[in-house]
């Protein structure tokens, strides 16, 4: 057996866009009274991605521009070095190639102070050399 509904199902634009876009999506939505209604959606928002890699930072929550300015700060970003700029794995690359150009420049350092030291040493140990006299 078949119910019968009231009205039809088609619902209408309540604004003047009358494309069907991303920024006019609407949902239908039925009223205490029984009418469908169109009820607009918001569009989502990408959230924050990282500088270096392009990647979505995990922890910080997919908003629009507007809704970031009602939330608190501590929700923006996450605690760490660069926390809400860039994700994790770019931020311990930056830390270890910190490091290793720290090491580098100390490696450096240590071959030219040991390049100062050896022409000192290979002065004083010179071998002497025969004297050969023909007799």
């Amino acid at each position: 057996t078949m119910v019968a509904q009231r009205g039809s199902n088609r619902i209408h634009y309540r604004r003047r866009h009358s494309y069907n876009t991303v920024s006019n999506a609407v949902r239908p939505i039925r009223t205490p009274g029984g009418k469908l209604v169109a009820q607009y959606r918001s569009k989502r928002g990408s959230g924050p991605k990282c500088g270096d890699c392009k990647a979505a930072i995990i922890g910080v929550p997919h908003l629009r521009a507007v809704q970031y300015s009602r939330i608190a700060h501590a929700q923006k970003s996450v605690t760490r070095a660069y926390g809400g700029s860039r994700c994790a794995h770019c931020v311990r690359d930056r830390i270890v190639r910190a490091f290793l150009i720290e090491e580098q420049k100390i490696v450096k350092q240590v071959i030219k102070a040991q390049a100062k030291t050896k022409p000192a040493q290979s002065d004083e140990k010179k071998p002497e050399e025969k004297k050969t006299t023909k007799a």
